[in-house]
């Protein structure tokens, strides 16, 4: 199955994404892709969908954030999208209070993390409100840190309007803040859509090459049991978890049980409740720098390891 492209667009208010979604429609359109948009927005009403070209497949989340009261919404637009329409790739483009991370989280749906590729998380930034950045409320100015720290790429928008000099402070500034984050200075979000599109990994097996991609600053990682896991050994492994390792969300099942668990860990804390479902034994992986073959080769033993203490 191929999987379908998803671009992460976040940035402070104001800092201009949706002047860059249009510009990158217009790129996406002549290179003959099929795109979807999903906007949201934190008030009543949208508006900014009118600047989304007509022909281009476009959904909707208002009064509230997809990374936190929304989350379950943008699931089921997500699964619309891809049920309705063949597409190359969807753009998300966030509320200006979103935090990036919490956005992939809600992105990867276990029922959705095989039919989607998290390909990059951009963040628009206007420069002059960097600069201005202290006058804000320190949660906002943290928020924009945050912004900045897990994107893959930052656009640096509204150069105009700074000296050269300050330009060269700010650069500085987010280098040390993201040191593997491309920084892409610019006026009126105006940028080549190679700069933020990424070549697949390549010569691996169909699983790897499917949701590892080498450029990814905060990657993913999804693996599928074929059988139960072994409860303890599963708990043993959870207690091994690096703190670069922010979420893990899914499905599992025990040997002993016969029911399948909704599973979560946030915050280095892990829950499960019974989900009543009988779906795939299927966990998601997020966290900063993963290293894809050191959780397949672990997974796959203990999955091993359990079946060799069920016989």
């Amino acid at each position: 199955m191929r999987s379908v492209e998803i671009y992460i667009l976040a940035g402070f208010l104001g800092a201009g994404k949706t002047t860059l979604l249009q510009n990158i429609m217009k790129e996406e359109q002549a290179n003959n892709r099929k795109v979807a948009v999903i906007m949201n927005e934190m008030g009543q009403v949208s508006i900014d969908s009118d600047a989304i070209p007509e022909n281009v497949p476009i959904k909707e989340l208002l009064n509230g954030c997809i990374c936190c009261t929304l989350s379950d919404q943008l699931e089921v637009q997500l699964s619309e999208l891809l049920n309705q329409f063949e597409l190359d790739a969807i753009y998300i483009e966030t509320t200006g209070v979103a935090h990036p991370v919490e956005v992939l989280d809600a992105c990867l749906s276990p029922f959705l993390a095989e039919r989607v590729r998290i390909q990059s998380i951009i963040t628009l930034l206007d420069a002059a409100c960097w600069m201005d950045r202290h006058k804000l409320k320190i949660t906002l100015r943290k928020l924009i840190t945050e912004q900045v720290k897990h994107a893959d790429t930052i656009v640096l928008n509204k150069i105009d309007r700074i000296s050269d000099g300050s330009q060269r402070i700010i650069e500085n500034e987010l280098n040390m803040i993201n040191p593997t984050g491309k920084i892409i200075p610019t006026k009126f979000a105006n940028i080549n859509l190679n700069t933020i599109q990424f070549v697949e990994r390549k010569g691996q097996d169909e699983h790897e090459k499917t949701h590892a991609i080498d450029h990814l600053h905060i990657k993913t990682y999804v693996h599928t049991f074929s059988y139960p896991i072994n409860e303890k050994l599963f708990d043993d492994f959870l207690r091994t978890m690096p703190e670069a390792i922010y979420r893990i969300k899914g499905y599992i099942r025990f040997t002993g049980k016969p029911e399948t668990f909704l599973f979560q860990y946030a915050y280095g804390m892990p829950f499960h409740t019974k989900s009543g479902l009988k779906v795939n034994n299927i966990l998601v992986f997020i966290g900063d720098g993963l290293d894809h073959c050191n959780l397949q080769k672990t997974l796959s033993n203990l999955e091993k390891n359990s079946r060799s203490l069920e016989h």
